[in-house]
């Protein structure tokens, strides 16, 4: 039987005070918390599961009351979830259910997360995002990124910019937002990769791939998550890998 692994794991790194990030993997939920290792959970392939991360907006209030707010609106979602209009519609309905939260609350206003993730189904995956969170295809070439930036370009010299154009919530009131979605045909050996830019922007794409190019999912979560931390671990780092399994 064709099965989906998900090995995940989030981390406040080593700059931040508190972790931002929250992680959906089917009905379960880990926000703005430590995991002491990589944890991994099984599911079936055939029932819809959505894997996401959501990091909450950085220099704004409550990041992580907007990034709970959406994978757990993700959590109940998620088995509703059947093609691309329902995926754009459950991201609307989380961008309203943030803006909704902060309204009339002086210590929630503004806050806001961006979001990415991968809806598995039977025979097709559909990767989405919003912001500058980030999914990859992995292969034995490389990893090609199938999410799409919400960011403007960096400054000449430099290779990330923490600057968003796009998110659930944030300072924009109830502006609507353009949700990226992605259809992709699903085969058996298939792997994703699914990260806030805590682990994005201080290791660069070759590094991820040399990691995941030697290492089953266990081992290559802990050691992407220890080359973040190496590189400073400025940011909060949360990833997932997903497996297609036979």
């Amino acid at each position: 039987m064709a099965y989906i692994a998900v090995t995940a794991l989030s981390h406040v790194g080593l700059v931040r005070d508190h972790n931002e990030d929250s992680l959906v993997i089917g009905p379960w939920t880990l926000c703005g918390t430590t995991t002491l290792s990589p944890q991994t959970l099984l599911f079936p392939l055939g029932r819809p599961l959505v894997v996401a991360v959501a990091d909450g907006l950085g220099g704004q209030p409550a990041g992580e009351v907007a990034s709970e707010l959406v994978v757990r609106e993700l959590a109940l979602l998620g088995p509703s979830l059947d093609g691309a209009q329902a995926v754009e519609d459950a991201l609307n309905l989380c961008n309203r259910a943030v803006h909704s939260a902060a309204a009339g609350r002086p210590d929630l206003t503004a806050m806001g997360t961006t979001v990415a993730g991968a809806l598995v189904l039977p025979e097709s995956l559909l990767s989405f995002n919003v912001g500058d969170s980030k999914v990859f295809h992995v292969t034995g070439d490389g990893l090609r990124q199938v999410s799409v930036d919400d960011s403007p370009p960096p400054a000449p010299g430099h290779r990330t910019t923490s600057a968003v154009t796009q998110t659930l919530g944030g300072s924009r009131g109830h502006s609507t937002i353009t949700p990226h979605v992605a259809d992709l045909a699903l085969t058996t050996g298939d792997r994703y990769l699914v990260c806030s830019d805590g682990l994005t922007d201080p290791v660069p794409d070759e590094a991820i791939h040399d990691v995941l190019r030697v290492h089953d999912d266990g081992k290559a979560a802990f050691e992407l998550w220890k080359a973040a931390i190496e590189a400073g671990g400025p940011d909060n780092i949360t990833l997932a890998l997903v497996r297609i399994g036979a």
